[in-house]
């Protein structure tokens, strides 16, 4: 299993921010504002959102 840094997020709210992220970037949205934006919207880092992006990455998570 991949490691996190912050395991303080719910993994569930994890697989949401994903969501969100992966989401943003195919509707065409530009990387760097899909991480800021959705950083913003679940009040995390956009280190966080870095994180989580490889996690789910890793692990498959919906919608991949």
């Amino acid at each position: 299993m991949p490691e996190r840094q912050d395991d303080t997020i719910p993994l569930e709210q994890r697989q949401t921010i994903f969501h969100a992220v992966v989401t943003a970037q195919d509707s065409g949205k530009a990387v760097a504002l899909s991480r800021l934006e959705v950083a913003r919207q679940f009040c995390v880092t956009e280190e966080q959102v870095k994180e989580i992006e490889r996690e789910g990455l890793a692990n498959q998570w919906p919608p991949l």
